[in-house]
């Protein structure tokens, strides 16, 4: 399936759906004794990251509204808050989906950039694929293959993204794979990401 068609037959919410499916399980399974381990995303260990994903869920929650968003505070620490970080995950994961599937979210401009809204809610998708896939991996968890239609939206997007985002330092140089390497492989590795990192 091309980007195109994905574009044609599902909405960013839909997409956000699939990967909220394949999120909430893997951060459900994450310990307390692994919140120190260390992931492929380098600058965090698995309890940062999680905080991290925390922060961008909330804050694209606000894009989707057309509201003001702020990345720039640190990231609270949500796994601080009590026990239930997970269940409490799950719940603005789930909002998240809500509000990117809301009528208008994906129309116009959004963000502080006015950037096209449909890019920014791939962005969201970015991060909820490729950062759970991080998670996994910091923990020892299978993720498997993302839903087609999410790594076909995916790969339109970083291929858009990916020059500003490497000279901002979001994306580290592309790492080189297999020739055989899968789609989702190579989009890991235009984030800078080894899909073999253990």
């Amino acid at each position: 399936m091309d980007t195109n068609t994905a574009k044609q037959t599902y909405g960013i919410g839909e997409l956000l759906g699939m990967a909220r499916e394949r999120a909430v399980p893997v951060v459900g399974r994450i310990a307390d004794t692994e919140l120190g381990a260390a992931t492929p995303c380098a600058e965090y260990d698995v309890k940062e990251l999680v905080n991290h994903l925390f922060q961008v869920i909330v804050q694209f929650q606000r894009l989707a509204a057309k509201e003001p968003s702020d990345f720039g505070e640190a990231a609270a620490d949500r796994v601080a808050e009590g026990p239930d970080w997970r269940e409490r995950f799950a719940v603005e994961a789930d909002r998240l989906v809500s509000a990117w599937s809301a009528p208008g979210a994906e129309e116009g401009t959004t963000g502080a950039m006015d950037m096209p809204a449909r890019l920014v809610g791939s962005m969201a998708l970015l991060d909820l694929t490729v950062h759970v896939w991080d998670l996994a991996r910091g923990t020892g968890q299978s993720y498997g293959v993302p839903d087609e239609a999410v790594v076909a939206e995916l790969t339109g997007a970083v291929a858009q993204l990916a020059p500003t985002a490497r000279k901002m330092g979001v994306f580290g140089e592309p790492v080189v794979v297999a020739e055989g390497a899968s789609a989702f492989e190579r989009l890991l590795a235009g984030t800078g990401r080894d899909p073999r990192w253990a």
